[in-house]
């Protein structure tokens, strides 16, 4: 008996040893299509590397590829993924999502910088899966929140402008659901709506002309075009809160903040599970940054005269 015992053990053993070595000898190549070049996607592309680096090492290669802001390059971008054949698709910005689902249902897709995955997908019955080669992260901020933080900043505020980009769905999600929040508040607002970075500034102008405040969702389009938006916004005296640290940044006075580097990073470690651990994508759940944070934009606070209370940390 002890006899087959250290024979099954040996075997056994043997397996492992077999498996691990099999396991340290795949490679995987992943396929990053990011958007737009601006803060936010920059820190998710980056966090997502990062994460299967400290996992892999040197057994995960990276193709990473921006598409200046043009969903039609997007479509590029991932067709030459597909006809490479990578092994995972990370697709930041939904845009980029977008281009990813069309252009392959076989190959595992992990979006980041999405706001909400039904919207951008057209899913019915939506459940926190997507039941497709789908999956990731949102970047998906409470809206709520956001407008108890322009009602606690502008409590004499009556008129707010929602600025957002109109080829972006998930912009218009969020501005959709940031009203009726802030129309409870007894606020009344009205959409200011972009088509490209071209007219961000004379649209941007209207909503001043016609607002208090505005309010700009995480819109990547806005988030390319921050110069031009505070060229309007600062002179007008009219102050933004933004659905995101890097809008803020460059135009807004405070926003209510998710890490984009930390929703990258928990993107990258869902990867490892779909590549190494075989974890189904399909019922995979989508998930949330586990943090967010009150920020404000301590330049453009002063230059408005705008006095922010305790709890809120300055951008740096």
């Amino acid at each position: 008996m002890k006899k087959i015992l250290a024979l099954l053990a040996a075997a056994v053993l043997a397996l492992c040893l077999c498996g691990t070595a099999a396991a340290e000898g795949t490679t995987y190549t992943v396929g990053i299509c990011q958007l737009v070049q601006h803060v936010a996607l920059d820190a998710a592309t980056q966090g997502f590397q990062d994460a299967l680096k400290a996992k892999l090492g040197d057994a995960v290669t990276f193709d990473v590829q921006n598409a200046s802001g043009d969903s039609n390059t997007c479509s590029t971008i991932v067709n030459s993924f597909v006809s490479n054949s990578v092994n995972l698709i990370m697709a930041n910005a939904t845009p980029a999502l977008q281009a990813a689902v069309a252009a392959t249902g076989d190959i595992p897709i992990l979006g980041t910088s999405v706001t909400d995955y039904a919207t951008a997908l057209e899913l019915d019955n939506w459940s926190g899966a997507t039941g497709i080669n789908v999956s990731g992260t949102s970047d998906l901020a409470p809206l709520e929140q956001q407008a108890a933080m322009l009602q606690e900043l502008f409590p004499q505020a009556k008129s707010v402008g929602l600025l957002y980009c109109s080829a972006e769905p998930n912009s218009k999600y969020q501005a959709d659901a940031i009203r009726g929040y802030l129309e409870e508040m007894g606020f009344g607002c009205t959409d200011f709506t972009f088509a490209d970075s071209n007219d961000v500034a004379s649209v941007a102008q209207n909503a001043c002309d016609a607002s208090d405040v505005l309010y700009i969702p995480t819109d990547n389009t806005a988030a390319s075009c921050t110069e031009a938006i505070r060229n309007v916004v600062e002179p007008a005296c009219i102050p933004v809160i933004a659905g995101e640290e890097g809008i803020c940044r460059g135009c807004g006075v405070a926003t209510l903040s998710i890490s984009y580097y930390d929703l990258g990073y928990a993107t990258g470690e869902m990867a490892y599970e779909i590549l190494v651990n075989g974890a189904d994508i399909a019922t995979l759940p989508v998930r949330f940054a586990p943090n967010v944070t009150r920020e404000y934009n301590a330049e453009l606070c002063g230059l408005l005269g705008i006095t922010v209370p305790e709890g809120y940390v300055a951008i740096q």
